[in-house]
């Protein structure tokens, strides 16, 4: 098979949606080699991440070629690109997240679209207008013309189907993993040399996650506040919401106890979390929510939220709370981190459960979706 993905995240995007690009597109060629994989992207940047593509000749990076379609790449990747599929004999397009090229359609093309979550229709607070409406307008539309919907959650699938009234046989929830780095136990002297490099407590708690509201990092720091004894180093960043989370420390003296990271390696990162002692996901919402699931392959015990799609990257023997009740956090940290049976137990049961989310059941899943259209 040709197979065709939309790549503009995998070369752009360092978080959530770029991760999953990445991933799909690094697995699929590992477990399938003998298909091509033509990746299509606004412009051709230089991205670490995507290390894995060099030296494998069943790759293809393609990008506008004119200056018109170059300066206005957006134009090209959402309504010319189906000109370019068809010329170069592309038999399925994965629009990798939420968006088909409009008019694909009326191609011969079999085309998949991931749909991540439908958050900016459920919390629209979240959103500029503007964004909002265009973030609505693309998924719907995608969903109706491809002829599969992957959803990333049972969560999401019951969104689709409620908000943009899909058929459910229609639409298949493939999870998705994380990458192989964090997957992998680093060795010690890595560990202690990230620890030196970033002066990490000896004994923390992990947040990782965009500093924005609907993530409730301040909740987390409210909390901390009642919790002296308690460090947390945060990975991601963010703005206005970042400032108030930053005041907050700055006002209640906390900027010895509460760390902030970013622009870390994927290295880096697995070896944080794999120090870690807990990592505490206190999200309202979320699509699937890929930290629960990096810190199970971690090792590492997690406190999330009740409800939505956590339980299914959590697994049964994660920590569910109300996002809301700084108590019932505080209770949660205190008996987690002194606990040593129950703590054993999570880590135990979180690495099992993270064996249903592994690169080769993942890929074999998407192959065969692809093969049944």
């Amino acid at each position: 098979m040709k197979l065709g993905f939309d790549a503009k995240r995998a070369f752009f995007n360092n978080t959530g949606l770029g991760n999953y690009s990445r991933d799909t597109i690094r697995i699929l060629g590992q477990y399938f080699s003998d298909n091509e994989y033509h990746l299509y992207t606004p412009n051709e940047i230089k991205n670490e991440r995507l290390s894995f593509l060099e030296d494998k000749n069943h790759y293809f990076i393609h990008s506008p070629k004119t200056w018109f379609d170059r300066t206005f790449s957006s134009l090209w990747r959402t309504i010319k690109l189906k000109n370019d599929l068809v010329k170069d004999g592309i038999s399925h397009f994965h629009g990798l997240s939420h968006e088909l090229p409009y008019g694909i359609q009326n191609t011969n093309i079999k085309t998949v679209v991931s749909i991540h979550d439908l958050i900016s229709i459920r919390y629209p607070q979240y959103f500029k207008k503007a964004d909002r409406i265009s973030y609505v307008k693309k998924s719907q539309y995608a969903c109706q013309v491809a002829d599969k919907i992957i959803a990333v959650s049972q969560q999401t699938k019951e969104d689709i189907i409620r908000f943009f009234n899909i058929e459910e046989d229609k639409i298949e929830v493939i999870y998705q993993g994380c990458n192989k780095v964090l997957q992998e136990e680093q060795s010690a002297d890595f560990k202690t040399s990230v620890s030196t490099k970033h002066q990490l407590p000896k004994k923390y708690l992990l947040y990782v996650g965009t500093i924005e509201e609907r993530k409730n990092l301040y909740n987390l720091l409210r909390c901390l506040k009642e919790l002296p004894d308690y460090q947390l180093v945060v990975i991601g960043n963010g703005k206005a919401y970042k400032n108030k989370c930053l005041d907050f420390i700055n006002e209640n003296k906390m900027n010895d106890r509460i760390k902030i990271l970013s622009d870390l390696s994927l290295k880096e990162m697995a070896a944080i979390y794999q120090q870690a002692d807990i990592m505490i996901y206190p999200s309202f919402f979320e699509g699937f929510g890929i930290p629960i699931l990096e810190s199970l392959f971690c090792g590492v015990p997690v406190i999330t939220s009740q409800g939505g799609c956590f339980a299914e990257p959590g697994g049964k023997h994660s920590s569910y709370i109300n996002p809301n009740d700084i108590e019932q956090m505080k209770s949660e940290i205190v008996d987690i981190s002194t606990n040593i049976s129950r703590r054993k137990k999570m880590i135990e049961e979180g690495k099992k459960h993270a064996q249903n989310f592994t690169d080769d059941k993942i890929a074999e899943r998407l192959m065969n979706l692809y093969q049944n259209i």
